[in-house]
């Protein structure tokens, strides 16, 4: 499977971006995947996940209310949708594969490039 994420930008304090995933190869009718942010010098955490059908989402707290995650089968995109951005949002944005919904790096099996997102206050 291949990942790519495109989307990132700058975008000031209160804005909103839209990131997305372009998905090709196996597995986009079987896995789900996720958003991981990874700001400098600070390790890739768990942002959001959905699963291979679109059914169940998960997030990591401070992105719930703010964030919403979907997926577009017909084009097999993954879209992060992310709403007054805060400067805390800065960093490099992967999305990742997994066989299930996971929080954790290690469960994911393949990966995108990464977007950056640049949040100025």
């Amino acid at each position: 499977v291949q990942l790519q994420a495109s989307g990132g930008g700058v975008v000031q304090a209160g804005g909103s971006l839209n990131l997305s995933c372009a998905i090709s190869g196996r597995g986009f009718s079987t896995h789900a995947e996720g958003w991981f942010r990874q700001a400098p010098g600070k390790e890739r955490e768990f942002v959001a996940a959905i699963n291979w059908s679109g059914s169940t989402t998960f997030y990591e707290d401070d992105a719930k209310g703010r964030f919403t995650i979907s997926r577009d089968s017909a084009k097999k995109l993954v879209v992060l949708q992310m709403t007054n951005l805060k400067p805390e949002d800065t960093g490099v944005y992967y999305c990742g594969s997994a066989p299930g919904i996971f929080t954790v790096v290690s469960r994911y099996d393949a990966w995108g490039q990464g977007t950056l997102v640049t949040v100025s206050s």
